[in-house]
């Protein structure tokens, strides 16, 4: 593989399972030392599509190569390059953090000394070396989740693919585990990374590949994505939570979304404030009373809600 070559190669791959066709042409690519987020509602097609370039599970068409090789003719090869951190660790938990890593490193062939180096190694690097003689089972679910993903760079891998890692950690522990792939990352480690939470991949991914129906709806940096949308959102918080829904029919024409879990509509607003005056003027004609209504720079979340929307949806865009 030469220097500028990607790391994992993946164009027009398909899979279908029985009449329900789960991935439909998805190309996208990873650079060596690049975090790739990729982004997508439940049903998107994002585990099927890490379980193809695990070599878990075959394609139906297209091709994926990882590190030069192919998933479906080399898949040895494949494994040899990847590491693996699903949402849930896999680990011995009657044996301590240092054993778990030795026993690892052994069976994945290093000498005993440089197992024994090794698991040092990572456990002063995921900030574990306090809890290192300690039984796995008397972990914290963040610190079994750095001691799973220390497991999965033992002998350090030129991809290495998270699936959803943070699955379940408080903030604290999440932006720990942050910090840990981050190191990854600039040791020239390639990583494919799903989650579901929209701040992750705003904090962690270089690039965002948005599926949708087993689809690349779009892709971009984080800033690249909230500029499609529009430089500014207009958020409105109705007093009384049940006329959220009000709230977005009367502004339905103007792309308003209801965001339940903030209790508030939001929609684009790239004429700034005629877009808050129109909004302010139809909630007041329609006795809808506001709490708060304002003007600000579109989240991560917003995004993703836009571009999964049903227009979205029959669009795909190739990933460079």
């Amino acid at each position: 593989m030469s220097e500028n070559a990607a790391l994992v190669d993946v164009s027009g791959l398909t899979k279908s399972f029985g009449d329900n066709q789960v991935l439909r042409g998805i190309d996208l690519t990873v650079r060596p030392g690049e975090i790739l987020g990729v982004l997508g509602p439940n049903g998107a097609g994002k585990t099927t599509l890490i379980n193809i370039v695990a070599t878990l599970m075959r394609p139906d068409g297209g091709t994926v190569r990882v590190a030069g090789a192919d998933v479906v003719t080399d898949p040895g090869t494949v494994r040899r390059s990847i590491g693996l951190t699903g949402q849930y660790a896999a680990l011995d938990e009657k044996l301590t953090g240092r054993e778990n890593l030795v026993l690892f490193g052994s069976l994945l062939g290093l000498p005993k000394k440089a197992a024994r180096e090794r698991a040092a190694e990572l456990l002063e690097t995921f900030g574990l070396t306090d809890a290192a003689d300690r039984q796995v089972e008397s972990y914290s679910g963040g610190m079994r989740r750095r001691i799973d993903l220390a497991v999965s760079v033992v002998v350090e891998p030129k991809l290495l693919i998270l699936d959803e890692p943070t699955t379940g950690l408080d903030p604290r522990s999440r932006r720990m585990l942050w910090q840990s792939v981050s190191q990854l990352r600039s040791r020239g480690i390639g990583v494919l990374l799903t989650t579901q939470y929209l701040e992750e991949a705003d904090q962690l991914a270089d690039r965002i590949v948005v599926i949708d129906h087993g689809l690349v709806v779009q892709t971009g940096t984080a800033a690249e994505l909230k500029a499609r949308i529009g430089e500014t959102v207009c958020s409105i918080v109705p007093v009384d939570p049940e006329r959220l829904d009000d709230v977005a029919r009367l502004l339905s024409d103007l792309n308003a979304t209801v965001e339940p879990e903030h209790d508030r509509v939001v929609l684009p607003a790239p004429d700034g404030p005629r877009t808050l005056a129109e909004a302010m003027a139809r909630t007041e004609r329609a006795g809808v009373e506001l709490s708060d209504i304002a003007l600000r720079r579109p989240s991560l979340d917003e995004v993703f809600l836009a571009l999964t929307e049903a227009g979205a949806r029959n669009t795909r865009e190739p990933v460079s």
